[in-house]
């Protein structure tokens, strides 16, 4: 009865609110134009997507999934992965603060917030059919995508563990069979300007091989004035370089490719303010400026500018900003023996490093009496920091290797293979802290009782006093997958194929190990194995050429582990999820409307659920198998071509979290008990939807395209429970809405080539919504990174 009622939902969203496939989508079938604007025959194009493995259109595969192009990633500007979800339904990506490119990504609720570079995803990133572990590098600079995809819900069977909530995948633009050279750039508020560049060499000198090569450099000062630093440093600052090279070698029945990427990012944080804190947290740091120091600054509005102070990293050098790199190398091997067999070969290589500023406390250099037992009182002023640090060196390197047999044989088509993965990965986290206490509780901190007497006795109406802490917090691990798969689907020629039943499996076997180092004294160290299958079902039927519906059972795993962010040894089983979709794909009026709907239920087990908390011991977490969760929803993508210059297209998505257990052990009385009833899931989106409207008409210098796009996400609140993160409610990012424009002139003819020039905005309302938020109730007090205000900018392109 649920589902039926929210399929009409759906239906009835899409219908008043046209859709998007968004088939602004992949990359079309050989001989179509690259967007999803209307065909020649003023239809609108096919969308190739490789959801299973092998190249299908979007109309046929039995899969929600959305398909990004990148001559629609350029139109928007997009420029890494955290814009994507504005165009996606039910997809969050959240840039986490202190760090350039480590993201929070969740589909249909399912997701994963610890950046630590042993923590496993929920949703799974792939490259070029390569396997990105790690989140805390799931943002670097997209230089030439051919498009992305964005598969929802489990995808346990073709791609394995940590895609309980969905995979994203990123295809690069391949080498051209011609010599082609591109050039764009653009300048944009905030001295944001960006240069990129591709060179295709087409096939040389009459060989089977070709290449490609793609570099930009993109920069800006950022978005917040702090006041101790200059604009090329402020909180936002950024200057990366990136660059994506591929080789390929056409060899008859054998095609090598081999991929390289590079993305050098380096920049302030976003500026994390303090939004809320407790009284006495307010009263210390408080006087600060009366000690000589900076004024302490709490505002639940967005700053403009304020104080961020640094902090002087491992190596003594005083700095503000965070700096990564991420660099793959993979070759894909594909042979065809026969027309109706493929098998291939990816091997890959992939390195991450990141040595990031932790500024999160929104504050300058602040001044505090603090307790010190080298001094005749026993206190003395010294500088203080609500939270800071420099979490440096963190490392993390990869291998995989997966082989796939793809074919045919008669009325069947298969898929199958094997998997094998290993990393290693390795961080130090030295944090600095300041504990506010009233004098009368330090022996509560470990301060002898007569001590802490000698303190009142010698300071008298000292009430607060400041507890300076330099905690290290440093682990390293492994991780070890095996995998084999197979999936086959009969179209039997009885029913002219309009029938399709496919199934599929998949066994893996992981091995993980950690060892806790830093102030773990003595180190502890674990290892753990763990072993799943994972199943898929569906059938869908074409009733006619342009409708087909499905239905679809799968399960997924996310593995199990241990909680690198704990202060002893904190193991975790793997989350289990089963998932059941019923979905509709169509088009209608001659191609010049798409509509795909899709409804679903998805039960998770053994939930994984990170209860942060902070303390003397830093920012710490206890990751637990909390319970059981269903998830309820609808999403709905619709493009349509009214009349043959305009194009709208919209999607809708919505998730409805309904906890069936959270087990919580109360501290009060060491009781385990049942909060589900309490319990919100974090960084949960309900609603997200998008409406589009593009026009491109023809005009004597060449094309004129005008698009207007709107997005709205609703509230997000970031912590599980209330009542271990009391200032839950007070850092919730409400409700957003995103309005972007551009307008274009594009096949402007310059000699032999063509030139494109554009003027754009993005947050044209300048929305001043919290991004992300940290509850650090444990030291007083929480924090947040707003959006980026109102940004414009012009930007050109020339080909050859």
């Amino acid at each position: 009865m649920y589902l039926r009622r929210v399929s009409l939902a759906a239906v009835a969203v899409a219908l008043l609110a046209p859709a998007i496939a968004v088939a602004q989508a992949a990359e079309p079938t050989a001989g179509a134009t690259p967007d999803a604007a209307p065909a020649a025959s003023g239809g609108l194009d096919d969308i190739v997507v490789t959801a299973r493995r092998t190249s299908e259109s979007l109309q046929t595969v039995p899969v929600a999934v959305t398909a990004l192009s990148g001559a629609f990633l350029e139109q928007q500007n997009v420029r890494d992965v955290s814009t994507v979800p504005q165009f996606t339904p039910n997809l969050t990506i959240k840039q986490q603060s202190g760090s350039p490119t480590a993201a929070s990504v969740f589909i249909r609720g399912i997701g994963n917030q610890e950046p630590s570079s042993v923590a496993e995803q929920g949703v799974g990133i792939y490259l070029d059919g390569v396997y990105v572990a790690r989140s805390a590098g799931a943002i670097f600079d997209l230089v030439d995508l051919e498009r992305i995809e964005v598969l929802r819900g489990p995808q346990g069977t073709l791609f394995g563990r940590n895609t309980v909530g969905g995979a994203i995948q990123l295809v690069s633009k391949k080498p051209s069979n011609d010599f082609h050279v591109e050039g764009r750039a653009g300048f944009g508020r905030y001295d944001d300007w960006f240069a990129r560049a591709r060179v295709d060499t087409g096939y040389i000198g009459g060989s089977p091989i070709k290449a490609s090569i793609s570099a930009m450099h993109r920069q800006r000062n950022g978005f917040v004035d702090n006041l101790l630093t200059k604009d090329s440093r402020d909180p936002g600052a950024l200057n990366g370089d990136a660059v994506m090279a591929n080789v390929q070698a056409d060899l008859g029945d054998v095609t090598v490719n081999y991929a390289f990427d590079y993305n050098d990012r380096r920049g302030a944080s976003p500026y994390f303010q303090t939004i809320v804190a407790t009284d006495a947290t307010k009263a210390y740091f408080g006087r600060s400026e009366a000690l000589g120091g900076d004024p302490y600054i709490v505002s639940r509005d967005r700053l403009g500018s304020g104080l961020q102070a640094g902090f002087v990293d491992r190596k003594g050098d005083l700095r503000y900003d965070g700096r990564s790199k991420v660099q793959g190398h993979s070759i894909t091997i594909a042979y065809e023996p026969l027309d109706v067999l493929t098998l291939k070969s990816i091997t890959a290589y992939r390195k991450f490093s990141q040595d990031t500023i932790l500024t999160l406390n929104g504050n300058g250099n602040l001044r505090g009496v603090v307790f010190d037992p080298t001094s005749p009182t026993l206190t003395s002023v010294q500088t203080v920091s609500p939270y800071t640090g420099n979490n440096a060196p963190q490392r993390q390197w990869q291998f995989s290797q997966e082989f796939q047999a793809l074919g045919t044989a008669g009325e069947f088509s298969y898929v199958g293979g094997f998997y094998y993965f290993y990393e290693k990965a390795y961080e130090t986290n030295r944090q600095s802290l300041t504990l506010v206490a009233p004098v009368a509780a330090l022996p509560f901190y470990g301060i002898p009782a007569d001590t802490a007497a000698a303190v009142a006795s010698l300071n008298p109406g000292l009430d607060l006093i400041g507890l300076n802490s330099n905690p290290v917090q440093a682990f390293k691990g492994t991780a070890e997958s095996m995998a084999v798969f197979g999936q086959v689907s009969w179209k039997p020629q009885a029913l002219d194929e309009k029938l399709e039943l496919t199934g599929g499996i998949r066994y893996t076997s992981d091995v993980k190990t950690i060892l806790l180092r830093g102030d773990v004294q003595p180190n502890q160290s674990g290892r753990a194995n763990f072993e799943n299958v994972s199943y898929l079902a569906s059938v869908n039927y074409r009733f006619t050429p342009g409708i087909m519906a499905y239905a679809r059972f799968s399960t997924g795993y996310r593995s199990g582990g241990f909680n690198p962010r704990a202060v002893t040894l904190n193991a975790f089983d793997p989350e289990e999820a089963t998932s059941y979709e019923i979905g509709l794909k169509s088009e209608f009026f001659d191609r010049r409307l798409r509509l795909n709907l899709a409804a679903f239920q998805t039960d998770y087990d053994n939930l994984q659920v990170n209860q942060f908390a902070s303390g003397s011991s830093g920012a710490t977490s206890l990751v637990v198998n909390a319970g059981k969760v269903r998830f309820r929803g609808v999403e709905a993508e619709l493009t349509a071509v009214p009349i043959r210059k305009i194009t709208i297209d919209a999607s809708a998505g919505y998730t409805k979290p309904d906890f069936k257990q959270f087990l919580y052990r109360d501290p009060a009385t060491n009781e385990i008990v049942d909060v589900a009833r309490e319990a919100h899931m974090p960084q949960v989106s309900k609603l997200n939807a998008h409406v589009g409207a593009q026009y491109a008409t023809d005009i004597t210098a060449g094309t004129l395209t005008a698009r207007v796009d709107y997005a709205y996400r609703s509230k997000i609140i970031f912590y599980p429970l209330d009542r271990t993160s009391p200032f839950n409610n007070d850092i919730a990012a409400r409700p957003d809405h995103n309005l972007r424009a551009r307008l274009s002139l594009s096949d402007i003819t310059l000699g032999a080539g063509k030139m494109e020039v554009g003027i754009w905005g993005d947050n044209l309302t300048n929305q001043k919504n919290i991004d992300f938020a940290i509850d650090f109730s444990g030291l007083g007090y929480a924090g947040a990174s707003f959006k980026q205000p109102r940004t414009y900018g012009v930007d050109a392109k020339i080909s050859f």
